[in-house]
This record gives C-alpha cells, sequence and structure tokens, in this order.
C-alpha cells in the first residue's frame, strides 16, 4: 500500500474520531511535558545529542567477529 493510501486511511480515522469525540486532544501543559520529556530522551537532558562510545556498543561482552565462521571477512 502507498504511504499516501495509508495516510488517506489515517486522516479519515482521526477525523472519525474528532467527531465522534473520543480522539485525544492535547492541553497545553501535556504537549509542554511530552516535549520535554522526548527532550531528554534524545539529548540526555545535557542539550546535545547521546552517541554511544565504542565501549558502550560492545560492551566488553564479546571481541570484534566473534561467532564468525573462521576464514569469513563479511
Amino acid at each position: 500500500m502507498s504511504p499516501e493510501k495509508q495516510r488517506e486511511i489515517a486522516s479519515k480515522g482521526g477525523r472519525a474520531a474528532h467527531e465522534k469525540g473520543t480522539a485525544h486532544e492535547w492541553s497545553q501543559d501535556e504537549a509542554r511535558a511530552a516535549g520535554r520529556k522526548g527532550g531528554q530522551i534524545s539529548r540526555g537532558g545535557r542539550g546535545r545529542l547521546v552517541t554511544e562510545t565504542p565501549a558502550d556498543v560492545n560492551n566488553g561482552m564479546t571481541a570484534p567477529g566473534a561467532g564468525m565462521e573462521p576464514g569469513r571477512t563479511d
């Protein structure tokens, strides 16, 4: 299904929910809290993106290439 068709179907569902009165409408305080929470997650609350260090990725559990068949380099 094309993205345009999915968007059209979702839009109809959103309109129907609003007409029925069951759609969630964000208050200003709810929106502010959600934005703050997302910013703290993505930026670690320090105003910059959190990046993984090689130690975080490897986590000391396995050596690079562990579990590969002998002689394979992919």
